[in-house]
């Protein structure tokens, strides 16, 4: 009874939000006993704010009045070791996360206060701090616009010269937890969609533009460390294919991220971030190839290459990217009786792919890339200068099919190399390339996948015209004796019904006779099987599989794995004198494939 006499206290109240405020400037020292004190009434501001945003703008006012954020930031500041940072930092993330009025949010982003609670000096070592000041970090990020990003930024006579929110976030962009690592990619990723003409002049100075050349060096120890995991000799195929498939992932990560900071509509930060993939990742890989080297100075392998170069053109699919390696990868088919009228045959790829960055380069300098139009002349402008080289001699369209492997560099020895691995990688680098919709008709015709139909058409192109000879050396792994392991034959395969799209004419007689006895030595095995143990499930195996094998020789180029390159190049020699059901069963099915 005596409850219901006593007066109610409407805890959303504009009265009850300066008694809260008031209580919270009392506070002098933070410690462990009055910690939940004060826990209690930065929650209940929050909480007040948010109210008011949606209804009572009087709130908000009192809220600039009494300058509630400068309290924070003061609370903060005599926290001491009493943990308050973690909580104190999710509450303003809440409180930023719901602002809706764009008179708040300006308000909140004035004054220097987000700056100072970004700048305070954080014990990070141990404990869980580092997710919630990433996580707020994030949720400023998410709030910033074209007009309020400036109120972040440190300026010094009308330059900027730092932004703590990026220079911050980016201290964990290598942290070890993967949750971390997405928020400050999607922070930056913010930034760059909204910053501004100053923004913009801080993002590419040498200082700040160095995160994008540590972003490409930390993809090239990835790609490193691929290798290692593929040399090991103490891990099983399975433990390898595992750890394989995790590193390839993280690859795969940074490379969707590269792509949406290139998909963002800015020709300053494209040409930044394009450069340093092309000097410091595609470069380094196309010269291991081009100078048919198994592994370049950095001491990674011709096949980690190849799947990287593959997976980049599978990804950054509408970017020039495809028409630089296009290029360089047509050069590499220049057989050295040309190459050798300069210098040598590495001196001479090396002045071609450097010639062709120096041509990329001077393109852009000749014209605005924002003017309508401009970004076809550049690259017509890089692919005029770039095709010369094929004009160098008239027997780089016409060379003589039967020019011995050993007279050949670059990818196109690796085509008849007898490491498959690097066969098979050598050719998918040039189906991806062929098949790329954004490769250039110039490219695109020289190479002749894509463009020729006919035997008559092939002439005129760089690869095309050596299709049968390339049929011939996939047929002679299909017809091996003793047979290659399964997974070879099938992606050889692969390999093998693409190109015999392009032949309009029957298989020469010896092509003919390995595709016999490939055929022939396949139902030899399976013949065996029906006097072993499994034979009674052969039909249905044989069901299942075709459906499986066929999906897997019609899909494309650009939506095939090239992870097969990295399981082929790990695979150990099987031991011998394996027995038992599970054994006979694989066995049976891999005679079925």
């Amino acid at each position: 009874m005596w409850r219901s006499l006593w007066p109610t206290i409407d805890r959303f109240s504009l009265h009850h939000f300066r008694y809260i405020v008031n209580q919270l400037r009392e506070i002098r020292v933070v410690d462990k006993r009055n910690r939940e004190v004060v826990l209690d009434l930065l929650q209940s501001i929050v909480e007040i704010v948010t109210y008011g945003d949606r209804h009572d703008p009087a709130i908000f006012e009192c809220f600039m009045e009494f300058q509630v954020l400068a309290e924070f930031v003061r609370i903060l500041k005599i926290g001491g070791n009493s943990g308050i940072e973690a909580p104190l930092l999710q509450y303003l993330s809440i409180m930023i996360q719901n602002v809706e009025n764009e008179h708040a949010i300006y308000y909140c982003f004035s004054n220097g206060y987000i700056n100072s609670v970004i700048s305070h000096h954080y014990e990070f070592d141990g404990g869980d701090l580092i997710p919630y000041y990433v996580s707020f970090l994030r949720t400023v990020s998410g709030k910033i616009g074209r007009d309020t990003i400036c109120l972040l930024v440190k300026v010094h006579q009308d330059t900027a010269i730092s932004l703590p929110l990026y220079d911050e976030a980016l201290k964990f962009a290598n942290h070890g937890e993967k949750m971390i690592q997405i928020a400050v990619r999607a922070l930056t990723l913010n930034i760059y969609n909204v910053a501004d003409e100053m923004v913009y002049q801080f993002l590419t100075t040498p200082t700040a533009s160095a995160y994008f050349s540590s972003l490409i060096l930390n993809l090239k120890n990835k790609c490193l460390h691929v290798d290692a995991i593929i040399n090991g000799v103490k891990e099983s195929f399975h433990e390898k294919k595992r750890d394989l498939l995790s590193e390839t992932d993280r690859i795969l990560d940074d490379f969707y991220y590269l792509k949406d900071i290139l998909c963002i509509p800015e020709q300053r930060l494209n040409k930044l971030v394009t450069e340093n993939i092309v000097n410091m990742l595609i470069l380094p890989m196309l010269l291991t190839l081009l100078n048919n080297r198994l592994s370049n100075d950095t001491g990674l392998s011709a096949i980690t290459c190849l799947y990287v170069l593959c997976r980049l053109l599978q990804v950054f699919d509408g970017t020039n990217l495809v028409n630089v390696i296009g290029s360089a990868v047509l050069f590499s088919f220049m057989p050295p009786n040309v190459t050798d009228a300069a210098e040598s045959v590495v001196s001479a790829r090396l002045e071609q792919v450097n010639g062709l960055a120096v041509c990329y380069q001077e393109g852009e300098e000749m014209v605005d890339l924002q003017h309508e139009g401009a970004e076809n002349f550049m690259m017509n402008y890089v692919l005029k200068h770039s095709l010369e080289f094929t004009e160098l001699s008239s027997c780089f369209d016409s060379s003589p099919l039967e020019n011995s492997e050993n007279e050949w560099g670059g990818i196109f020895s690796c085509i008849f190399s007898r490491n498959h691995s690097l066969m098979l990688g050598s050719l998918m680098l040039l189906f991806t390339v062929a098949d790329s919709k954004d490769l250039h008709y110039q490219l695109a015709a020289k190479i002749g996948f894509s463009q020729v139909k006919t035997a008559s058409e092939m002439i005129g192109s760089t690869v095309a015209g050596h299709i049968q000879k390339i049929v011939n050396q996939l047929l002679k792994v299909l017809a091996s004796e003793p047979p290659l392991s399964v997974p070879i034959l099938l992606h050889a395969a692969w390999f093998l019904r693409k190109l015999l799209v392009f032949l309009d004419q029957k298989l020469e007689d010896n092509d003919c006779h390995l595709f016999k006895t490939s055929y022939e030595v396949s139902c030899g095995h399976l013949y065996e099987e029906f006097d072993r143990c499994w034979f009674d499930h052969i039909p249905d195996v044989l069901k299942s599989e075709w459906a499986n094998c066929k999906t897997a020789l019609e899909e494309s180029s650009q939506s095939k794995d090239p992870f097969f390159l990295l399981e082929l190049a790990s695979i150990q020699n099987p031991p011998s004198g394996n027995t038992g059901p599970a054994f006979d069963w694989q066995r049976m099915v891999d005679c079925v494939k």
